[in-house]
């Protein structure tokens, strides 16, 4: 099921929250959380805090000043959609296989997924195969980004590069190929992060 969205002045007072605790081992008051986003009323932080609760993402125990605590499962999953191809394209199949438990990405929003890595075509940039990437979704991208595209509904991971006027899917591997982006490519977002199980 999927987590309730935040708002994003939800989503900053939650970070706060989140970064005093993992800063200080212990939460904020709401006076502290007041003067830190200048509120001029605790009420106003009451409002945040019972919203933060509604989704699912806080406790808080009555008649304590320090008494937000973080449901941790809210935060960290993200969904594992699948395998993307680092070699030849591949079918894209969305199909949940899991979700990957991130301290280090906290907040990444509702459009971050990953993807497990299947082919060679990514060692040089440190992608190999059965890594996980983080991808989060967007049609555009730089020269020089590590993407996810689709290829005739196809889905693989390469670099995007350009060559004069032409943009090119290129691999990190020289045993492949660069694919030239044309009307049958789209993308489907950056791959943000790679994460690698020992």
């Amino acid at each position: 099921m999927d987590k309730p969205k935040l708002t994003a002045k939800q989503r900053e007072v939650l970070k706060f929250i989140y970064k005093a605790i993992k800063a200080d081992h212990r939460p904020p008051t709401i006076r502290e959380i007041a003067a830190h986003f200048g509120f001029s009323s605790t009420g106003t932080v009451r409002d945040y805090l019972r919203a933060l609760i509604d989704k699912g993402y806080i406790k808080v125990a009555a008649n304590k000043s320090r008494a937000i605590e973080i449901i941790r499962e809210a935060l960290f999953s993200i969904p594992i959609l699948g395998r993307v191809h680092a070699g030849l394209p591949n079918l894209a199949v969305e199909e949940i296989e899991g979700y990957l438990n991130l301290d280090s990405l906290v907040f990444s929003d509702e459009s971050t997924f990953a993807l497990r890595v299947k082919g060679d075509s990514m060692t040089g940039a440190g992608i190999m195969p059965n890594d996980l990437v983080l991808v989060r979704k967007q049609n555009v991208a730089q020269t020089g980004e590590t993407i996810v595209a689709l290829i005739n509904d196809e889905a693989t991971v390469k670099n995007l590069g350009r060559r004069g006027e032409d943009y090119y899917l290129e691999p990190a591997n020289p045993n492949y190929f660069p694919v030239k982006v044309d009307e049958t490519v789209s993308i489907v977002g950056r791959v943000i992060s790679v994460v690698r199980r020992f």
